[in-house]
């Protein structure tokens, strides 16, 4: 039902994560937008390809992307874009950061994709067809126990004026699971709950741009997603969890204690 936006999305993805992989490593400029939100000029060329293919093909949907904003004519179809999702580990050498496209049909997310240049792996959902990666099948894990399961987790851009609430939640993870990592990109970290890389995965502070391909990939591998206090997640949601669901319970749990 949406092979052209998968296609689209797909070809956007990977030709802006070839311009990405070809530069990483010989950044010229990097500007700060806060006091640890960095955006580099690898952030606006990557924005620039993905919106190139998208206004050409879909010139009637909207267009959120993390540096441009909202952009096209109000419409029920918005894409949501991060050029490049981990821009500090990019800025710094660190080869984990990726591009996500996703699209919004009314209050659903209906195609996602998200590319890892550096690994160049291609992970990709539509809604209802199950997740990929790099064309087979993944699937979150069976891990019953949270003593069993490895986590990940990112910080807030705030997270100096919300230390203690942010530091709390990540001792008890820590305390309570097999191990807790925190790399640096969002969307991967998503895509990687979804392929049983990881167990599970919490964050707070986020933007549309960072979960909406992310979290339908999950849920077509078979996780579940929700914010912190367990209501429904949307990609406006400022907290998710995501994990299998025989962790959910717990994740849900600590949190909220």
């Amino acid at each position: 039902m949406w092979e052209k936006e998968l296609d689209i999305a797909s070809r956007a993805a990977k030709e802006a994560g070839a311009f990405l992989r070809g530069t990483f490593g010989k950044l010229i400029r990097v500007d700060k937008k806060g006091r640890i939100d960095l955006v580099s000029e690898a952030d606006i060329e990557s924005e620039r390809i993905i919106l190139g293919f998208l206004r050409e093909s879909f010139p009637q949907d909207e267009v959120l992307t993390e540096e441009a904003g909202l952009s096209g004519p109000k419409a029920s179809r918005i894409w949501m874009v991060d050029p490049l999702d981990g821009t500090v580990n990019y800025v710094h050498g660190f080869p984990f950061y990726a591009v996500s496209i996703a699209l919004r049909e009314g209050d659903e997310t209906v195609v996602g994709v998200v590319y890892d240049p550096f690994s160049n792996e291609f992970f990709e959902a539509v809604k209802g067809e199950g997740a990929f990666l790099n064309k087979g099948p993944i699937r979150v894990t069976s891990t019953a126990g949270l003593q069993e399961a490895l986590l990940a987790t990112g910080f807030p851009y705030s997270i100096r004026e919300k230390f203690q609430p942010v530091m709390k939640r990540f001792a008890k993870m820590v305390y309570n699971a097999q191990g807790v990592r925190r790399p640096g990109s969002a969307a991967l970290d998503l895509c990687y709950v979804a392929a049983g890389r990881l167990d599970g995965f919490w964050e707070e502070g986020l933007k549309p741009w960072d979960t909406a391909a992310g979290a339908l990939i999950i849920t077509e591998a078979g996780g579940i997603i929700s914010c912190f206090d367990g209501s429904r997640h949307s990609p406006y949601s400022a907290d998710i969890i995501a994990s299998n669901p025989l962790i959910y319970r717990y994740l849900v749990s600590l949190i909220a204690e």
